[in-house]
This record gives C-alpha cells, sequence and structure tokens, in this order.
C-alpha cells in the first residue's frame, strides 16, 4: 500500500530502529526497512477500498459490542423493583408464604408506583419529562401518550401480571427518544437509567421518594399486612447475616442494565440500616399509600406481646414463670388490646408499634418489680437464693440473679465480639464496580483487578483460614439447652424465693420501685426521655444494655419504651406529680 498512509506512525522500529513504515492489506503496519509486522493497525475509514473481508467482519463485531455497552433502557423505579423482587425470594426461603409476594407486596408497589406518578396513571412523570424536553428519533414515534411496558416487568413476570394486555411487547417495543438531563447537553452522560439525574433532582412536595432503605419498609409493611412471624429487629439481624439482599443490590441486575455516574448515589449503600429508620419510613410509607386499617393483631398472632414475652424470656434464659408476670403486665396496661396493637395509617396520628422493643420493655419492668435493679436487693436475693440451691440440690432451683448476670455477660461479651469482627471485616467494595462516565469505565474495572489481585496474594503469604460458612437463619440468637454443663440453664429455675403469697396470690417480696423517668420531656421535643448512664445502677444499665444489643438497637429507645409501659401502670403517681399547689392570691387592703 501507499506510504503515505503510514507517515503518521512516528515510533521506531524495534528490530532496526529505522522509522520507515508501511500498512499491509489486513491495516497492519510493516518496517520497510526489514519488513517486521507489528500488532498495531490502521484506522480504515472505507472498508471498500480493500478487498480483504476480514476487516468488515471485525467491524462488524465491535458493532455488536457497542451495542452490548449501551445497554436497554430502563427507569430507576425498575432497579428498585428488581430490589423487592429479590428481598421478597429471600423471604419465601425463610419460610414466609407465596401470597406476600403475589398478593400484598405487588398491590403495594402498584400503589406506590401510582401515587408517586411513575406508572399505572395516565400521564406519568417519565412521560411529561419526555414531551418537553426529548428530541425525536424518528418522527412516526410521537405517540407518548401509552405507557411502555418496564424492564423490569419482563424480568419478574410476577409483578406484570395487571395490565400487561396494554403493554407493547418488549422485543418489537419501539426505540425511546434520547432524553437531555437537566442543565446538560449531552444525554445519559451522567446515569445508565434514563431518568436517573432528574430522579435525583427531583424534589416534589408530598411525594416519598423510593430508596435502598425503604425496600425494607416496603417488606416489613408486607410481613405487618400478613401478620408473619417477622419482627423488624429480625428483618434488620437478617439482613446484617446476609440472609436478604440489601448491601450491593445492583450486582444482581441484568448485563444489559447499566449502572453508572447519579446511579451509584442512588443503588450503592455503605451503611447498614437503622431500626428507627426503617420504623419511620414504615409509617411515611404507609400513610403515603394511604392504606387501611391492618387486619388485626390477637392474642394468637405472633405480634402479640404475650408471645413474643414468651420467646425473648427464652431468648435471655430467664425462668419460664415470669410469663406469668408478663401478662400480668399487658393486662395492666391494655397494650394487649387488638385495638392499640393494629396499625392504621388513616388514623390521626398514624403510629405502629414496636412489637419487639414493646415486649422487652415489659421483660425489664418485671425485672425491675421483682429485684427492684438498685445494685443492693438483686444481690441480697441472690445470697438467700444460692445458700437455699446448696441445701437443696434435688429440689428445684431456685433463680440466682449473680449466677445468670455472670452467665449472660460472658455469652453477651462473645457474641458482641464475634459481631464486631464480622463487621469490621466486611467488605463494602462491590464485585462489579459503579463508575461515574463511561470514560471512567477502564480505570475504576483495572482498579478493582489490582485491589483483587493483592487480596489474593496477602491471603496466599498469611496463610489465611477458610470463611466459615453461613449459618442458616434463625429467630433465636442464644440456644439455651439443660444438656450444655458450660452454660447453666435458667428456664426451669424457680421464683419462690422472691415471691410470697399472700392470701391465694403471689406477690413479691420487694414492695419498692423506682421509675426511669420522672419527668417526660414536652411535647414538641424529638424524644419522650432521655438516658443517662451514669444516673442508672450497674444493674439496670447491663440489662438495658443486653436486650438493646439483642433487638440492634440503641439503648435510649429502650429507656423510651421501659418509661412509657411504667407511664401506664403507675398513672396515679404521674397524674399527682403534675398536680402542682395553687398559690392563693392575697388581696392588699389600703
Amino acid at each position: 500500500m501507499d506510504l503515505e498512509e503510514a507517515k503518521e506512525l512516528k515510533e521506531r522500529c524495534t528490530q532496526c530502529a529505522a522509522v520507515s513504515w508501511g500498512v499491509t492489506d489486513e491495516g497492519k503496519y510493516y518496517c520497510t526497512s526489514c519488513h517486521n509486522v507489528t500488532e498495531r493497525s490502521k484506522e480504515v475509514v472505507d472498508t471498500a477500498a480493500i478487498p480483504n473481508t476480514k476487516i468488515q467482519a471485525i467491524s462488524r463485531g465491535l458493532k455488536r459490542k457497542r451495542k452490548l455497552e449501551k445497554g436497554w433502557d430502563w427507569y430507576v423505579c425498575e432497579g428498585f423493583q428488581l430490589i423487592l423482587c429479590q428481598q421478597v425470594e429471600a423471604l419465601k426461603t425463610l419460610g414466609v408464604g407465596p401470597e406476600l409476594k403475589n398478593d400484598v407486596l405487588h398491590s403495594f408497589w402498584k400503589r406506590y408506583l401510582q401515587k408517586s406518578k411513575q406508572a399505572y396513571c395516565k400521564n406519568p412523570i417519565r412521560t411529561r419529562r419526555r414531551k418537553t424536553t426529548a428530541l425525536e428519533d424518528t418522527p412516526s414515534h410521537s405517540d407518548w401518550d401509552s405507557e411502555p411496558e418496564l424492564i423490569s416487568d419482563f424480568i419478574c413476570s410476577s409483578f406484570a401480571e395487571s395490565e400487561a394486555e396494554s403493554q407493547p411487547d418488549l422485543h418489537t417495543q419501539k426505540p425511546f427518544p434520547i432524553i437531555k438531563a437537566p442543565n446538560s447537553g449531552i444525554a445519559y452522560t451522567c446515569s445508565g437509567s434514563l431518568d436517573g439525574v432528574e430522579y435525583s433532582q427531583r424534589k416534589e412536595k408530598g411525594i416519598v421518594k423510593m430508596t435502598v432503605p425503604r425496600t425494607l419498609a416496603f417488606c416489613y409493611l408486607s410481613l405487618l399486612w400478613q401478620r408473619e412471624a417477622i419482627t423488624l429487629s429480625d428483618l434488620l439481624r437478617f439482613v446484617e447475616e446476609g440472609h436478604i439482599p440489601y448491601i450491593n443490590t445492583f450486582e444482581h441486575f441484568p448485563e444489559e442494565m447499566k449502572l453508572y455516574g447519579r446511579d451509584k448515589l442512588i443503588f450503592a449503600i455503605e451503611s447498614w440500616p437503622i431500626y428507627e429508620d426503617i420504623y419511620k419510613n414504615t409509617i411515611e410509607l404507609a400513610t403515603f399509600l394511604d392504606l387501611p386499617r391492618f387486619p388485626d393483631i390477637t392474642k394468637d398472632c405472633y405480634l402479640h406481646p404475650d408471645i413474643l414475652c414468651m420467646k425473648y424470656l427464652m431468648e435471655v434464659n430467664l425462668p419460664d414463670e415470669m410469663h406469668n408476670l408478663t401478662c400480668q403486665v399487658v393486662k395492666m396496661t391494655g397494650i394487649g388490646e387488638a385495638d392499640f396493637l393494629t396499625f392504621d395509617p388513616i388514623a390521626k396520628k398514624a403510629k405502629t408499634v414496636k412489637y419487639d422493643v414493646q415486649a422487652i420493655a415489659i421483660i425489664i419492668v418485671v425485672l425491675k418489680l421483682l429485684f427492684l435493679l438498685n445494685d443492693n436487693l438483686e444481690w441480697s436475693l441472690s445470697d438467700i437464693a444460692e445458700k437455699y440451691n446448696e441445701k437443696n440440690k434435688k429440689d428445684k432451683p431456685w433463680f440466682d440473679f449473680r449466677k445468670w448476670y455472670q452467665v449472660m455477660k460472658k455469652s453477651i461479651d462473645e457474641k458482641k465480639q464475634k459481631w464486631e469482627e464480622a463487621r469490621a471485616k466486611y467488605l463494602w467494595k462491590s464485585e462489579k464496580p459503579l463508575y461515574l462516565s463511561s470514560y471512567n469505565r477502564p480505570v475504576v474495572y483495572k482498579r478493582r483487578e489490582v485491589v483483587v489481585n493483592l487480596q489474593k496474594q496477602f491471603s496466599t503469604l498469611i496463610d489465611s483460614t477458610p470463611v466459615a460458612e453461613k449459618q442458616n437463619p434463625s429467630s433465636f440468637q442464644f440456644n439455651w439447652t439443660e444438656e450444655n454443663p458450660n452454660r447453666t440453664c435458667f428456664h426451669g429455675h424457680s421464683l419462690q424465693g422472691i415471691l410470697k403469697k399472700k392470701g391465694q396470690s403471689l406477690t413479691t417480696m420487694n414492695s419498692l420501685y423506682w421509675l426511669s423517668t420522672q419527668k417526660f420531656c414536652k411535647s414538641h421535643c424529638k424524644h419522650v426521655t432521655t438516658y443517662e448512664e451514669s444516673y442508672f445502677s450497674q444493674s439496670y444499665q447491663f440489662v438495658i444494655s443486653l436486650f438493646s444489643f439483642l433487638l440492634r438497637i440503641k439503648t435510649s429507645s429502650l429507656h423510651e419504651e421501659v418509661s412509657l409501659i411504667e407511664k401506664r401502670i403507675f398513672k396515679a403517681k404521674y397524674n399527682q406529680s403534675k398536680k402542682k399547689p395553687s398559690k392563693k392570691k392575697i388581696r392588699k387592703v389600703k
């Protein structure tokens, strides 16, 4: 070929160091001095001038690759729909019924898309934006009154059972117009999704934007509607243990759904879900969706405090006889009534009960009624129980608070250490890296490759032990059995040394009680009460920290719930403290 075409290459030949290049019929550079052929090739604009068919085949392959790189046209709501699909499938493996997905979650999600005006309405948000900002690719594709089919409807067929007949087929669907991002002259440069930039900038009053934490709120709403045997703390613990997808859920998206730019801010999560945040999101979502009153929480329901109290008494290795006392507290306070327990989003003050936190608070109140927890009485009663158990080894042992404290302290410290180590070792980086734009993609993937190679090299150098297999999910974190000699089981122990007969009923030997909160904050405060550890006894601090770790909540939240239970029990005492002596006005007589 003509040597003029090879003048743009100024490098020296590796064989003879000459700068004299030509181009072969295959488009590769060769040295005219020593006829050395390099691997570099010249970009050919007009392939018709070259009779060889190899270049044409390569050109077609590159086009197919570019088409795959572009991927499908998809919306942000479809990404969240796929996450919900993953989470509900994980819940089904945990034993939840299939109607949770097909009936409850499907209707909730459809209602959300309709309320947020993203789908199932005459004029969706993306359709309105498209009419004003779209650049038409073809003049025939101008009718946007009918809603296009969502990609995730094709992937998750169960979410597309309704209104699927009016949707055009995915494979025969016409191409979408190119949407320009606001304040940007280049289309699709800031997100892989069609509306990623617009979604991140959207701030409409009264609209609850979907986020990854709110997918858990959707799941909990569905579980609450079905009255499943999973509390909110259990749900978040299953997420942390890896049984329910939450971190890096976008890794399971189809390869054709490209994520970059603003999609990273929307779908990438690098923190564990917090109980209070998910609880608030649950109420916010239910109010936004205008959901009706949920099915009643009755006595035979798992979420009833009588059943949950029994579950947590077993969890923390307390005597079974305490269950009678917890049931009395539930009856006395009226928190076991269906009207109190049932969630009603349409009510004036929409507020769902923290079922697990409430049950734990009842147990703490019973412990205070029995042992006072003032760093004095509980140890005196422990001395009496210890002496009795030494003398009467064949009889049913009395409950020893000191021994229970020692067993639980050791167990909870071991559990907490493993939990902290697991959190510290957790790898937040995803196997599928996210990049800000297509220009940064090679750099991001190269960095990820280097990190993976370094991890492999260090793991071989230190000869690391294999990672332990993921444990099967369980509602209980502790397992107490009579057969285990290393850990004493207190389930069958008696409260005889703590209770005394008064007529035909049993009462506590302890006649004293101290309130966790003397005065509640005003209504305009964000919290009901405050919790300062230094103001309380060591026993109370241990009990609060034990149960708060069990639920993965803040100690202040549990202390607040205990104070609210006490307020219901000791109404007269709180009402008496509110009454202030009235000052009589004395009229001066001149």
